[in-house]
């Protein structure tokens, strides 16, 4: 462990035991620092930032940006001068090189988000370190002393399930740890939710995992599982992530497992946002974070309601700073303190709920365990994420066993070699479960926009 994760480490847990009003000290001072780094080194912001105050401790001062407007300005966003939008490209388009520091510094992650349009994202040194000081901090909680104990007398083995295949931020993360922290490597294996269901269940019962971290959607698939009784593990702590989830549903998984469930509230733009309490609600980690529910002209939203959508600061990362950045979901700050005695803001979110596919088996299906195959969306969010020249996409199941796929091509791309090898890899992705038999249309139209202005990327059938 580095000087500086210890030091983190160490004043992430001093920040909690003296309290809200040093946590709100810490914030402050982070807040600044980061407006005054990203002013002097991007020329993004400088021009954002002028005629604002020299020093910049309100966030609500500052103004609202977005994913849109940052990746339209993407050389001048960055706070190293090195770094190009062509070069992250051409780096992110090459498999071989996930995990690997670009520019010898840097972890490259991409993701379609909620969006579904792209994101190249550029994490430092600190943001890392941030990162793993903040999970470190909320493993132990939820595992308390005996957990820890118990955990590590069982070998430590922690199950990532992870999206592979591209510089996703789960699979890029895991494969620097893999290559650079031979330690910590050792007691991660990652598993891709690409796998069909049969060999992903077989991979877990043989891996024997203590700890469950991944997507909401593939451990919903998982649960189910193992209440079937082909999945038989026990871990002691399952976490689930990237995906909203209900009481009912984190009930469910913990019925399944006998174990503990907790989950995080987080984005690649922010990927230690927040982790949640045994009352069931999100602490934002808010010495290293600003989040903002605020109505649709960004005024604050009262606590106890919910927000039209939320602005993120993340006070870690300096190569590529987000501040007040609009991440599309609707949250609820609690107005009083949490029952569980942490003394960061408590928030409930209503947005980003993952939608899986479910189809009709086929005959002599070996992966449909019975009459149905459910797919998670990220499955079809990283397939049109990494098939070239896709500005826009979206799936959505119009019947049993059809699917419609609507695409925007980039300007620069051939709409039909685009299309070709979305289509070839889908038909892959569908032939692996067991769903050959499955109809995919080529829409005409482009996208459709939810009432709200989101766009949905994967739509199941009503």
């Amino acid at each position: 462990m580095s000087e500086s994760t210890t030091w983190l480490r160490r004043d992430v847990r001093r920040a909690r035991k003296e309290g809200p009003a040093a946590i709100e000290r810490r914030q402050r001072e982070r807040l600044a620092g980061m407006v005054s780094h990203a002013r002097a080194a991007s020329p993004y912001y400088r021009e954002l930032y002028r005629g604002l105050p020299e020093r910049v401790e309100d966030p609500a001062l500052l103004p609202v940006t977005g994913k849109k407007a940052l990746m339209g300005r993407f050389d001048d966003w960055v706070t190293d001068r090195g770094i190009t939008l062509e070069k992250v490209r051409a780096f992110a388009d090459d498999p071989d090189l996930i995990g690997q520091r670009f520019l010898g510094k840097y972890l490259v992650a991409t993701t379609s988000g909620t969006s579904g349009r792209r994101g190249l994202f550029i994490l430092d040194d600190r943001y890392m370190d941030v990162g793993s000081a903040l999970i470190s901090r909320a493993l132990a909680s939820w595992l308390g002393p005996v957990g820890i104990l118990r955990a590590a007398v069982r070998g430590g083995r922690f199950a990532q399930l992870v999206a592979t295949g591209g510089h996703y931020a789960g699979f890029a993360g895991y494969s620097r740890v893999v290559r650079e922290d031979r330690r910590r490597g050792k007691l991660i294996r990652a598993f891709s939710v690409h796998t069909p269901m049969p060999e992903l269940v077989a991979g877990l019962n043989a891996y024997r995992p203590a700890v469950v971290i991944g997507y909401s959607s593939t451990i919903m698939l998982l649960t189910a599982e193992q209440e079937a009784g082909r999945l038989h593990i026990d871990p002691l702590l399952i976490q689930p992530a990237g995906e909203t989830m209900t009481t009912h549903d984190t009930d469910r998984i913990a019925a399944a497992f006998r174990t503990t469930v907790r989950t995080a509230y987080a984005a690649t733009e922010c990927t230690y946002l927040s982790h949640s309490c045994a009352e069931g609600w999100y602490h934002v980690n808010s010495d290293w974070a600003v989040l903002e529910p605020v109505d649709a002209d960004h005024r604050p939203t009262p606590p106890g309601e919910f927000s039209h959508t939320v602005l993120v600061s993340n006070l870690a990362n300096r190569v590529q700073p987000f501040l007040r950045y609009d991440l599309g979901d609707s949250v609820l700050l609690r107005p009083d303190p949490c029952p569980c005695g942490s003394p960061l803001p408590a928030i409930r979110v209503q947005g980003r709920a993952g939608d899986i596919l479910t189809f009709p088996a086929g005959h002599g299906n070996h992966g449909g365990h019975g009459k149905h195959v459910s797919l998670a969306p990220l499955a079809f969010g990283t397939l049109f994420d990494r098939t070239p020249g896709v500005e826009l996409f979206q799936v959505e199941q119009t019947a049993p066993s059809t699917l419609r796929v609507r695409m925007l091509p980039a300007p620069d791309a051939d709409p039909e070699r685009v299309w070709r090898t979305a289509l070839q890899e889908l038909t892959r992705l569908l032939a692996a479960n067991g769903l050959g038999h499955i109809t995919v249309q080529r829409a005409q139209e482009p996208p459709c926009q939810s009432p709200g202005g989101k766009y949905r990327t994967v739509i199941p059938l009503p």
